[in-house]
């Protein structure tokens, strides 16, 4: 009976460890998520670096969970055929769109976006002005692609050298600005990168001032979309240049036709910059502004040129249906008046430090709450700009946005000589 006994324990205890991981082994490898695609009105907020094997839809089998197939079918609901794209609100930079934004790309001419960054950044800094004069080396005149056929016998200004980057692209224009600038090209990449840097562009390695393919220069859509945003929001007056359809230089010899066709046919088109190669394939960042609301569109990767701008046109169409900016107040709008104690005078006006707004998708904007809070026991001296309190807009509990109220002039404390002061200045204005 015992040796029964024995016997079938051993039985089982094989069948055990030889049938059963074959089921399981089986039922593991057969393991499948389904993940239908969100609305799209969805808003994808992430704007740090992306997991690589999301970011191109590589994902093994035991690695699927329901939130990652969810991200994958989010990252693309606009079924783009662009390698990578991205759209942000240009002043605040939240990201609305997003799909393979992180992935490194070449860039070709999108690149001349930072050197346009820095060569505003050097007539802001005043030490480059719209009228002096750009030579050209024989580097530049040798660039080839995209150019106006720069001559070493010839210089163009600032503004010149500008519209012929902005409008048409030209290489030989963008590398006598950085040899200008910086002293060579090499010296001027150099603050490109740097420049990289401090904006978090943690997906790019420039190698040369104007796009041409070269290894190792590559950036990403989200980048992109970051120095222009930079670009943009510091210098707005640029727009005076990417918003040019057609204009000439050399007193009308040389006729130039912006490469973005948006800026003809789309509505409210800022710009930006296009670009293209045989290895980028078709690249662009296009921006635009209605009703308030300001967004930047990048494409990446384009197979056709075509592709590229319809694209960018469907992400800001996209953008601007969804999404509006509600703006609260502008700086220096008068907000509220308050009670000052031992003053000359007895109230001060309190007013918006900053433009203070926020980005909202539509009909969100009924039910927001405004909260004023301020500071007790408001006494003199207060100078111009002093923060005296602030406001903050809520939604169901949540603060959208928040501003500080801040004095709209100097208010004296009343003491024997302040009292003197005033009387005297009352006193001249009476008898002028």
């Amino acid at each position: 009976m015992k040796q029964k006994v024995f016997s079938a324990f051993i039985v089982l205890t094989l069948l055990t460890y030889i049938v059963f991981p074959c089921f399981a082994k089986d039922t593991e490898e057969n393991v499948y998520v389904w993940a239908e695609a969100t609305n799209e009105n969805t808003i994808n907020q992430n704007s740090t670096n992306q997991n690589v094997e999301s970011e191109n839809n590589v994902i093994t089998t035991n690695e699927v969970t329901e939130d990652t197939a969810t991200e994958v079918a989010d990252n693309n609901f606009l079924n783009l055929e662009s390698g990578s794209a991205v759209l942000i609100e240009q002043t605040t930079g939240q990201v609305l769109y997003s799909h393979n934004a992180h992935e490194q790309l070449r860039p070709a001419s999108v690149t001349k976006i930072m050197s346009i960054l820095l060569i505003m950044e050097q007539i802001n800094k005043g030490a480059l002005s719209y009228d002096d004069l750009i030579p050209c080396s024989e580097n530049a005149s040798a660039m080839g692609g995209s150019q106006i056929w720069l001559d070493t016998t010839e210089t163009l200004s600032v503004d010149e050298m500008l519209k012929a980057i902005c409008v048409v692209s030209a290489n030989d224009c963008v590398v006598a600005m950085a040899e200008y600038i910086a002293g060579s090209q090499e010296a001027f990449v150099q603050m490109m990168n740097d420049k990289a840097k401090e904006l978090g562009m943690n997906d790019t390695t420039f190698k040369n001032c104007h796009g041409i393919d070269e290894d190792g220069h590559v950036t990403s859509s989200y980048d992109i979309a970051l120095m222009s945003k930079e670009l943009l929001n510091k210098y707005p007056e640029i727009t005076k240049y990417t918003t040019i359809w057609m204009d000439s230089l050399r007193d009308g010899k040389s006729e130039l036709v912006n490469t973005n066709k948006l800026v003809r046919n789309y509505q409210g088109a800022t710009g930006l910059k296009t670009g293209s190669t045989s290895l980028a394939l078709y690249n662009l960042s296009a921006s635009a502004t209605r009703n308030g609301l300001s967004l930047i569109a990048v494409i990446m990767k384009a197979p056709s040129t075509k592709i590229r701008f319809a694209e960018a046109q469907k992400l800001l169409d996209h953008g601007f249906s969804t999404y509006s900016f509600k703006e609260f107040g502008k700086k220096d709008d008068v907000v509220t008046n308050v009670v000052v104690n031992k003053g000359l005078k007895t109230d001060v006006d309190l007013k918006y430090e900053n433009t203070t707004g926020v980005l909202l998708q539509k009909g969100e904007d009924k039910n927001i709450e405004q909260e004023i809070q301020l500071e007790e026991n408001i006494t003199a001296p207060i100078v111009e700009g002093q923060k005296l309190g602030e406001i903050r807009y809520v939604l169901d509990g949540e603060t959208l946005a928040s501003c500080n109220l801040v004095a709209s002039e100097d208010i004296d404390k009343i003491n024997l000589f302040t009292m003197s002061k005033s009387i005297c200045y009352n006193w001249v204005n009476l008898l002028r």
